[in-house]
């Protein structure tokens, strides 16, 4: 085969393949748009759907742009319509859209990561030089809404499954929680799950531990709101995570393929716990080769994308960052890392959770 003339037939189907990505990144802005306009919240509450009129009317819109943006999202699947062919077609959601675009307490709720995508697609004016320099960027180059973003990412399932899934999937902490334990959020973004601890356990004290400035402000904005006495959270360059093995649970969701010296934080995490703490370790699902990702995981080519963007982009913001990335802790590699920190004892837990893999890991 010649491989410098192509097959006509074969250039077709990869032309296609190439815009079919380029539809996808358009539109998930125009999905970006619904959610920051509140057209997917307003649409939701239409009992017989709406027109494009109609749904201008309800979210104060001009109706060209939301109609445009309406065609866009009937072509992509995103939302229905029986009557296309009518002069005014009348649009409408599905139950299970109304759960993913428009219902933030739902399990499946999905627009945190839609919600920061203006923030995340503007790295790219930045990788260029990534490239070039090796180094990346922290979650702080995303702004406010990439804190925001993450909030919205992951609380929802948190929120719905922690307290009756995931805790008393763990040996003993739910009465160690009751009775009154000392609990660290290392990475605990903008503080949800330090809440709904300290709100659910009053007799235990939380920390929860950011470098993230957007985050700690947003967690601290929430904390005040809520009233809790018990949880606070901190910049661990300020005040460092206790070495003195006084910690009954240490949770870390979602935060150990993002930073850059994870080793050298699991190091720490055994020194702060008690012999008989535990440490939760919540992180991405991921095989341990780049076949095994491909062939195993249809989102693979988007956590990888994402990793350039932002994981791995955080994991290598200092000039010896690690640079797991977001499929770079494997169930296989974090039992190895963890054993080498210290610990003995290492069990995945029987949680079901679309992205996110959960850990017990002991002294």
């Amino acid at each position: 085969m010649d491989k410098k003339v192509a097959d006509p037939d074969l250039l077709k189907m990869f032309s296609f393949g190439v815009f079919t990505k380029l539809e996808g990144a358009v539109t998930a802005g125009m999905i970006h748009l619904g959610d920051r306009l509140g057209l997917y919240t307003a649409l939701s509450q239409a009992d017989n759907g709406y027109t494009s009129q109609q749904l201008a009317d309800a979210t104060q819109l001009h109706e060209r742009w939301v109609r445009e943006w309406l065609h866009n999202q009937v072509a992509g699947r995103i939302l229905q319509s029986d009557n296309l062919s009518d002069e005014h077609p009348v649009f409408y959601m599905t139950p299970e859209a109304i759960a993913v675009l428009a219902t933030p307490q739902h399990p499946a709720y999905g627009m945190g990561m839609f919600h920061r995508l203006p923030q995340t697609m503007n790295a790219l004016n930045e990788m260029p030089n990534s490239f070039k320099t090796g180094l990346g960027h922290d979650y702080d180059s995303h702004g406010p809404e990439g804190a925001v973003g993450i909030e919205k990412s992951f609380e929802p399932w948190n929120q719905n499954f922690f307290l009756p899934v995931v805790l008393p999937a763990l040996e003993g902490v739910v009465s160690k929680l009751t009775e009154g334990a000392k609990v660290a959020d290392i990475g605990c973004g903008a503080g949800g799950l330090g809440l709904l601890l300290a709100q659910s356990y009053p007799n235990s004290t939380v920390t929860g531990y950011d470098i993230s400035r957007f985050a700690l402000e947003r967690a601290n904005e929430r904390l005040g709101e809520s009233g809790l006495t018990n949880v606070r959270f901190v910049d661990p360059r300020t005040e460092s995570i206790e070495d003195d093995n006084s910690l009954d649970l240490v949770c870390t969701f979602d935060c150990i393929h993002d930073m850059t010296h994870p080793t050298e934080m699991m190091r720490t995490i055994r020194r702060a716990l008690k012999d008989d703490g535990t440490w939760l370790l919540v992180d991405i699902k991921a095989h341990d080769s780049l076949e095994l990702n491909v062939t195993k995981n249809p989102m693979a080519s988007l956590l990888y994308g994402i990793s350039v963007l932002s994981c791995m982009s955080s994991a290598m913001s200092a000039p010896d960052g690690e640079g797991l990335g977001t499929l770079g802790l494997s169930g296989e590699r974090a039992e190895q890392m963890a054993r080498d920190a210290g610990f003995t004892r290492f069990r995945r837990l029987d949680v079901d959770h679309s992205v996110n893999a959960f850990y017990e890991v002991r002294p």
